[in-house]
């Protein structure tokens, strides 16, 4: 399975941008991330931001991991495309933009919604 569809989805949500970061497609609201996408492949297909309770849940799964260097804030990464399906993968993904969200000032904030 690929992951080419998560760059459609991801920016189709309010304020949504993209950008290069250590050379990783990375989604962001606000300018704060709240997934990465690799664009070479590597170890890690996809991370992103999680709730406490999914975190340790979905660590447990095979072919997901805490996500390096970013685990401390509830991120998981998927070793491979496959290890989500999309219909599981889509809601954890506005899961995580609305955690990011959540975060920033409320004037932001309210740039960003509906």
């Amino acid at each position: 399975m690929s992951l080419s569809w998560v760059r459609a989805y991801c920016l189709k949500l309010p304020g949504v941008t993209e950008e290069v970061k250590w050379e990783h497609l990375a989604y962001c609201i606000g300018g704060k991330i709240f997934a990465i996408q690799t664009l070479e492949p590597e170890s890690v297909a996809l991370s992103f931001k999680c709730r406490p309770e999914v975190f340790a849940e979905l660590t447990e799964r095979p072919s997901i991991i805490q996500a390096p260097y970013f685990a401390r804030g509830q991120w998981v990464a998927l070793e491979r495309a496959g290890a989500l399906p999309r219909k599981e993968l889509e809601p954890l993904l506005r899961i995580a933009y609305e955690l990011v969200l959540a975060k920033l000032p409320k004037k932001k904030q309210a740039e960003f919604t509906v």
